[in-house]
C-alpha cells in the first residue's frame, strides 16, 4: 500500500503524516519498531530496497515513511524507481502484490506538480492507494484556519485579530501555530480570576499588538521604509535589532534585496495602470503586505529603485568575498540615494 502526501504546505502535510503515524501505533505496533523513517534526499534505490524489503521483528506490517525523495534529480533513478514502487500499489481488484500487501509505504515531500513535470515516480504516486496535495491557503482560509486553531487551544479569535495575524505572517502556519498556541495560553491563564461559566476567553486585536513581534517582513518594510526616508539612524537601529535577534548579515541582506524587488514589482505595476487588487493577483502575497508596498513605492520612482537594487547586488557581492562591511556599506547606500 503506498500513500502520498505532497505540496508547498509543509505544516498541514506534517500534521497528516504525525497522524498516520500515530493510528499506525496504535492499531498495529505500539512500540514503534516496524516504523522507518528515511530521508531519501539523495538516497540510492539499493538502500530504499533494503529499508522497504527488510523483515520486521515486531509485527506483520511494517511502514516506511520515504522523505524528500523528490531533492534527487536524476531522471533514470526515478524512471527505475516507478517500475520499483509499481508492484506496491494496489491492482484494480483491490490488492497489491502477495509479498508486499503487509507494508504501508508513505511519501512525504513538499514537491509540486509544476517542479517535477514528466516524472514517472511523480505521476505513479499521483495514483496512490491515498493521495492528497497540500497547497498554501488562500488568506480568507488562513483566517478560518487561525479560529479552528485557536478554538482547538480552548479559546476564540475576534475577526480582526485574526487578520492582523495572518497580516504577519502570511500562510506560515507554522510560525501561525506558534503564536496562536502563545496568545491562547497567555489568555486562559487570565482566565483563573474569571468568575465560573464567563464568556470563553477572547483574543484581541490588542494582544496580538502586545505579544506577537511583527514578522520579518513586516520589520524589513520598516527597515526599508527607513532606507528610503535617508533615515541613517533609524536603518542601523533596525539593522542592529534584527542581528541582535539572531540574524545573519547574509539572511538580512537578502530579505532586504527580496523587498526592493517586490517594490520593483509593485512600481512597475503602479506605472503600467494596474489596479492595486491586480498586483495583489499577480505577486500572490497578502493584501496587507502589498498595500503597505504601494504606500511605501510612491516614494521611489523605478529608475531609483532599480539603481539601489543593483547597489544592494553589489553589497551582497562584496560581503560574500570579505570585501565589505555591512555598516559601512549600508551608509554609503544611504549617502549616496
Amino acid at each position: 500500500m503506498i500513500i502520498f502526501l505532497y505540496g508547498e504546505d509543509s505544516f498541514r502535510s506534517r500534521e497528516k503524516l504525525n497522524e498516520l503515524i500515530a493510528k499506525f501505533k496504535k492499531d498495529v505496533d505500539p512500540s514503534g519498531g516496524s516504523l522507518h523513517r528515511v530521508d531519501s534526499a539523495g538516497i540510492s534505490l539499493e538502500k530504499i530496497n533494503e529499508q522497504v524489503s527488510a523483515p520486521s521483528l515486531f509485527s506483520r506490517k511494517r511502514m516506511i515513511v520515504l522523505e524528500r525523495i523528490f531533492a534527487e534529480k536524476d531522471k533514470v533513478f526515478f524512471d527505475e524507481a516507478a517500475l520499483f514502487f509499481k508492484k506496491f500499489l494496489k491492482s484494480k481488484k483491490g490488492a497489491a502484490e502477495k509479498e508486499d500487501k503487509d507494508n504501508i509505504i508513505v511519501f512525504w515531500d513538499q514537491v509540486s506538480p509544476g517542479d517535477v513535470k514528466g516524472n514517472k515516480l511523480f505521476k505513479l504516486l499521483l495514483g496512490a492507494d491515498f493521495s492528497q496535495q497540500f497547497n498554501s491557503l488562500s488568506n480568507a482560509q488562513v483566517i478560518n484556519w487561525l479560529k479552528a486553531r485557536a478554538a482547538s487551544q480552548g479559546a476564540q479569535i475576534r475577526q480582526a485579530a485574526a487578520v492582523q495575524l495572518a497580516s504577519f505572517f502570511n500562510s506560515d502556519l507554522w510560525r501561525l501555530s506558534n503564536e496562536i498556541k502563545k496568545l491562547a495560553g497567555y489568555k486562559l491563564s487570565q482566565q483563573i480570576q474569571l468568575p465560573e461559566g464567563a464568556t470563553p476567553v477572547m483574543i484581541e486585536t490588542g494582544d496580538v499588538e502586545s505579544l506577537v513581534r511583527g514578522s520579518f517582513d513586516e520589520n524589513i518594510f520598516a527597515l526599508t521604509d527607513a532606507i528610503s526616508m535617508k533615515n541613517k539612524a533609524k536603518a542601523l537601529a533596525l539593522f542592529e535589532q534584527e542581528l541582535e535577534a539572531g540574524v545573519t548579515e547574509s539572511y538580512l541582506m537578502h530579505m532586504v534585496m527580496r523587498q526592493f524587488k517586490i517594490l520593483m514589482q509593485v512600481r512597475q505595476g503602479l506605472d503600467a495602470g494596474q489596479t492595486s487588487k491586480k498586483i495583489i493577483h499577480q505577486l500572490k502575497m497578502h493584501p496587507f503586505v502589498v498595500q503597505k508596498a504601494i504606500s511605501q513605492v510612491r516614494n521611489f520612482s523605478l529608475a531609483i529603485l532599480k539603481n539601489i537594487f543593483i547597489s544592494l547586488l553589489m553589497i551582497d557581492k562584496r560581503m560574500k568575498t570579505g570585501e565589505g562591511d555591512l555598516k559601512t556599506e549600508l551608509n554609503l547606500l544611504i549617502a549616496n540615494l
